[in-house]
């Protein structure tokens, strides 16, 4: 017989399903607590429960995770999961440490139908939507799996921030991402402020209408070209949701934020988007427009892309320029790229490591010998005049 997996419910779901069941729904919010909270897996261990009601959970229900197929950890003290989610697809989440917080990046789909031209996990096309256990299972496990690395005691939380940047459109996936959200956001969850979890988007616009009506939470979007046509071919979506749209969409979501702005993502590619035109018509683009931030992403080469990086001297000037003209502007310090846990390149070869690992039943977990590396302070870089709040 199969049982439900009560990782793929929020607390009002999971409400719902005892009471489906002829239980209290406060014996849903313990339940919660113990999963969340504690990282429990067996039934038969929430004490606060009663026996028959244990009895029961252990016939109909279950605590799962996903599978680990890999687990590497960089020199820089990232640590990247492989999670398998069947039928020969596979997930990447990444834990970043840094000296004020710790930031886990989830995936939301298996593959990407986006197609971005600088992303390498859109070149690999789209397989599935992941579902509501499968999102929330990735901060379930990293999140009790870092607290024991990390030697935290009891009640001291290991991630602090999440974002919706891993794998996939997280907005394409909507109807699994909020249960999910509303999870990581609940007390009685991880209780993570509004303010610290960011979905990204490539600017699906009657998502984001949705999404500061349903689950309000930080909002980033891929913005990567100061016009149409420019963006039309760096981001095929654009073709759909033009910057006028995409704009105004994100002028709504300010009534709604938890932030007062909107992070914009730029990544920096040599000669096609970084020109000093480039970085002046995106000042016109959003001068007095609404409050935004800028966060600029050094490219990470695959060679599919046939993209290069631009040179560290050209992000600076452009970075430079954003400034002068009064915007908040970062520079993304590329973390974990000697294991393939930068930005964009996440499932470069997922497919090649998961047939590995298929084929091999029974096959251990990979993982760097390398020691956990103690958190610690990023050397900050010239043009980080605040902090980077994704």
């Amino acid at each position: 017989m199969s049982t439900t997996n009560l990782l793929q419910f929020d607390r009002a779901g999971l409400v719902g399903w005892f009471d489906a069941h002829g239980e209290k729904p406060f014996r849903a919010r313990q339940v919660f607590r113990w999963m969340h909270q504690k990282g429990a897996t067996d039934f038969s261990g929430m004490s606060d429960l009663a026996k028959p009601l244990r009895a029961w959970l252990e016939q109909e229900a279950r605590i799962e995770g996903l599978p680990v197929l890999t687990e590497q950890r960089s020199r820089d003290g990232t640590v990247k999961w492989l999670f398998d989610v069947g039928s020969g697809n596979a997930v990447e989440t990444v834990f970043i440490p840094e000296a004020q917080r710790n930031t886990l990046c989830v995936s939301t789909q298996a593959g990407c139908a986006m197609a971005c031209r600088f992303c390498s996990t859109g070149a690999q096309g789209f397989s599935r939507n992941l579902t509501s256990a499968e999102i929330l299972a990735q901060l379930w496990q990293a999140e009790f799996s870092m607290r024991q690395a990390l030697g935290l005691a009891p009640g001291e939380r290991a991630i602090s921030n999440v974002v919706m940047m891993g794998m996939g459109e997280p907005l394409q996936n909507y109807g699994a991402l909020v249960p999910a959200l509303r999870a990581m956001l609940d007390d009685d969850g991880y209780g993570l402020s509004r303010r610290r979890v960011t979905v990204s988007t490539a600017g699906m616009v009657r998502m984001i209408d949705r999404l500061a009506s349903d689950c309000p939470v930080a909002l980033a979007v891929s913005l990567h070209a100061p016009n149409d046509a420019l963006r039309d071919d760096l981001v095929p979506l654009n073709r759909k949701y033009p910057l006028a749209e995409l704009l105004a969409a994100c002028e709504r979501y300010l009534a709604h934020a938890p932030r007062d702005f909107i992070t914009f993502e730029y990544c920096m590619l040599d000669g096609v988007n970084d020109l000093p035109e480039h970085a002046r018509q995106l000042v016109e683009l959003l001068r007095n427009r609404f409050p935004c931030k800028f966060n600029l992403i050094p490219f990470n080469p695959f060679p599919q892309s046939g993209l290069k990086r631009s040179p560290s001297h050209r992000i600076l000037a452009f970075a430079q320029t954003l400034m002068d003209a009064g915007f908040v502007t970062t520079v993304r310090k590329t973390r974990g790229d000697d294991i393939d846990a930068a930005c964009g390149q996440l499932a470069g070869d997922v497919q090649d490591r998961t047939s590995r690992k298929l084929t091999r039943p029974g096959a251990p977990v990979v993982a760097s010998s390398q020691p956990i590396i103690p958190i610690r302070a990023d050397a900050a870089s010239p043009v980080n005049r605040s902090p980077n709040l994704i």
